[in-house]
């Protein structure tokens, strides 16, 4: 009798929930990793499966949660990948058990999105967070009732997040969408096509009413001496102030691919390239959701299913998911065209804005560098913790670099993970089960 194949799924996030149920569903030995306690990735952050009905995009966390459960997959939480060290070996980081290395078969990676910051005169006063950023934290905890807050940048999560904000308490001052009227009236055809997220965006909209929603404008500054009071949103001629505690600012997303970079899978026009079953260019690993174009929810899941279907030989049944796959691929597509960021916003920071955060370089700085090579011998950008996750994208829309390489370790780790021996290999087996969940 064979071994069950040995699945291994980053990111437990929809596409990797899914990928991880679908596989052990199918015969597979599949482990579900994720650097948070709880699945659900961003979308479904703190969503509590026993009230699940109540929250956005519930019902979906409701059915996979019990769909995984019953699967037997393992889910593995506050687990990061940081190397592979051998093929077909991660190395992994807990937060609790030190490090491992772990043997895998097949591997799927749903690494998500993270969102795209553009520089602009005081983005970095206390009280300008990240639009899902500033979600997560009142998920968190943090008091936002009584707040006023701007939400601005780019994409269809700005009214998701101001919606939900308003949810919490929060005084929505303003939404400030950058692509204009005429992009948004060339997406809204796409819609036609998606009736489900037509009636979502309506919702968001009914729901932020009070709130004034305006296309085509854009933040330029930050106002504020010990952290923000204002900001300054312009049309391009007429630029207004609004007084705010919060602004919640991010330009649509950008897919995690440091992993699959570090696989050496292929990157095509800034995704992870995948055939026909979501495998990328380096065999027996895939790649769904986010990372293959933004393109939300319901993509994210057929996605997961097709890879996890995959992973388990399961080439025909995959097959047949193609043509819902397609047709969100074309929602994809007429999401990264509506929502591009406008060429304007490349002229926002001056010479003295800070571009890289972590290391303290400002825009002056970098503008006497080739490339982004150069960047990070010359001016430390990139260097930092975030490993150029925030400042390489905007450093590519700034000045056209190309991304920058990817080396090991992918985060910060701890010594003894650096010095991990690879006779310390785990492979995950039945009698490790106790100790995983």
């Amino acid at each position: 009798m064979t071994s069950p194949l040995r699945v291994v799924v980053i990111g437990a996030g929809p596409a990797g929930l899914a990928a991880a149920t679908v596989a052990a569903e199918n015969g597979c030995q599949a482990t579900l990793f994720d650097d948070n306690m709880a699945p659900g990735g961003q979308i479904w952050r703190g969503c509590d499966p026993a009230k699940a009905q109540a929250s956005p995009h519930g019902h979906a966390f409701a059915r996979w949660m019990r769909r995984f459960h019953a699967s037997g997959a393992i889910f593995s939480p506050t687990s990061s990948v940081v190397d592979n060290p051998a093929p077909n070996v991660l190395r992994m980081e807990r937060d609790s058990n030190g490090s491992m290395d772990i043997e895998f078969d097949r591997l799927i990676l749903a690494p998500g999105a993270r969102e795209r910051f553009l520089p602009f005169p005081g983005w970095t006063l206390p009280g300008v967070t990240g639009a899902g950023g500033l979600q997560a934290l009142v998920k968190g905890g943090l008091p936002i009732a009584g707040k006023r807050v701007v939400i601005a940048g780019s994409g269809p999560l700005l009214l998701a997040i101001a919606a939900n904000l308003r949810r919490s308490g929060a005084h929505i001052q303003g939404i400030f969408e950058q692509a204009s009227w005429r992009q948004l009236a060339r997406f809204a055809p796409t819609l036609a096509a998606h009736p489900a997220k037509l009636v979502e965006g309506v919702r968001y909209r009914w729901q932020t009413l009070r709130s004034p929603y305006k296309p085509g404008r854009w933040i330029v500054r930050a106002l504020g001496r010990e952290r923000i009071e204002a900001v300054a949103a312009t049309n391009g001629v007429r630029t207004t102030t609004i007084a705010c505690d919060y602004l919640a600012c991010g330009f649509h997303l950008v897919p995690n691919l440091e992993l699959a970079q570090l696989l050496g899978c292929r990157i095509d026009a800034g995704y992870a390239a995948v055939n026909a079953v979501q495998e990328t260019s380096v065999r027996g690993v895939y790649c769904v959701g986010e990372a293959t174009g933004v393109g939300g929810l319901e993509k994210a899941i057929v996605e997961g299913r097709i890879a996890g279907l995959a992973a388990a030989d399961r080439v025909v049944e995959a097959a047949r998911l193609l043509p819902l796959r397609q047709k969100h691929w074309r929602f994809a597509l007429a999401l990264d065209r509506a929502f591009a960021p406008r060429s304007e916003l490349r002229g926002l920071a001056t010479p003295e804005t800070i571009v890289c955060r972590c290391e303290d370089v400002t825009r002056a700085e970098l503008e006497t560098c080739a490339n982004g090579r150069a960047a990070r011998l010359h001016a430390r950008c990139g260097m930092g913790p975030c490993q150029a996750r925030v400042c390489g994208p905007a450093t590519e829309f700034l000045f056209a670099w190309s991304p920058a390489s990817v080396r090991p370790p992918l985060y910060p780790v701890r010594v003894s993970t650096l010095a991990c021996n690879q006779a310390t290999r785990a492979s995950i087996r039945e009698d490790e089960r106790s100790v995983m969940t």
